[in-house]
């Protein structure tokens, strides 16, 4: 009997033999329509964001001037107001908070009726608001098998694709470590995240890569974002161990990973998604010139 990784792996070869052009295809319409963006107007090749969750209880009017303080381009992970207040400071929202929780995701169809319900009305209030791409999780095992759960998770987001395209709005999955931080969490591979998109073929989805969470479940993660670059509509990054800053005590280089992610074309967003130590001002400008991309 095969293991759980053999028949990932095999069903990603199968995949790929069944229907590699239009896949291909789709991945290419994904990366021009939600994932591509041009040099910015100082040279940088990567916009840049933050998180909003990691600055914790701060209002958004203080996020925001933060983030305008250091040149950041926008803030990630915001509810409809919000996305309202950032647009309206000339800050991007690059990817909103969904219908799902990373918990209780699209992995069990018992969840689905009540995510698209959930859609139906979240949806329209995000593509109004201003923002592009909207984030949706797996959700934990909780002893169910990971084929299954992926097979789950294509019929719910090909019931939720089409809603967000009522909205002109795409769909990212995270892949979440389930080592340190999210125990128990089904979409914690970069081969599961490649299957799911394989699978799903739709041009409207793709996977929000984390390299913190992936250096955590696999490492080798340049070698990962080339595999999955076609895929990748978003990045987030942290420090490695801890998610702390993007400093010296940890044991990513981002240079070097940020020249990588520019020569597989990818001209999107990088959000940062660390815990701040000491000084977040000062943290993010690290993170920006660690992220530039050149």
């Amino acid at each position: 009997m095969m293991d759980r990784r053999q028949v990932l792996a095999a069903g990603l070869l199968a995949a790929a033999v069944r229907g590699a052009h239009a896949v291909d295809a789709c991945a290419a319409n994904a990366a021009a329509q939600f994932g591509s963006r041009a040099p910015k107007d100082d040279g940088r090749l990567l916009r840049q964001s933050v998180a909003r969750w990691c600055l914790g209880s701060m209002p958004i009017e203080q996020v925001i001037d933060l983030a305008k303080s250091v040149r950041l381009d926008g803030v990630d992970l915001l509810d409809p107001p919000d996305i309202q207040k950032v647009r309206a400071a000339k800050l991007a929202c690059p990817v909103a908070n969904g219908p799902t929780t990373i918990a209780d995701g699209l992995n069990r169809i018992e969840h689905h009726d009540d995510i698209m319900k959930r859609a139906e009305i979240l949806f329209p209030q995000i593509s109004s608001a201003g923002a592009p791409l909207v984030i949706v999780f797996a959700g934990d095992r909780r002893g169910l098998d990971d084929a299954k759960g992926l097979e789950n998770c294509v019929t719910g987001l090909k019931r939720l694709l089409p809603i967000a395209q009522k909205s002109n709005l795409g769909v990212v999955m995270e892949l979440l470590n389930s080592r340190i931080d999210h125990k128990d969490h089904m979409g914690d591979h970069t081969a599961w995240g490649l299957q799911l998109c394989e699978a799903v073929a739709d041009h409207r989805f793709g996977l929000l890569f984390d390299i913190y969470h992936m250096q955590i479940m696999e490492g080798d993660v340049i070698r990962s974002i080339q595999k999955a670059a076609p895929w990748i509509l978003h990045y987030h990054t942290a420090g490695v161990p801890g998610r702390g800053p993007l400093d010296t005590q940890q044991e990513l280089y981002y240079p070097a990973i940020m020249r990588a992610i520019v020569a597989t074309g990818y001209r999107g967003f990088i959000g940062h998604e660390f815990m701040p130590s000491k000084d977040a001002k000062a943290e993010l400008k690290a993170a920006i010139a660690a992220c530039a991309g050149d």
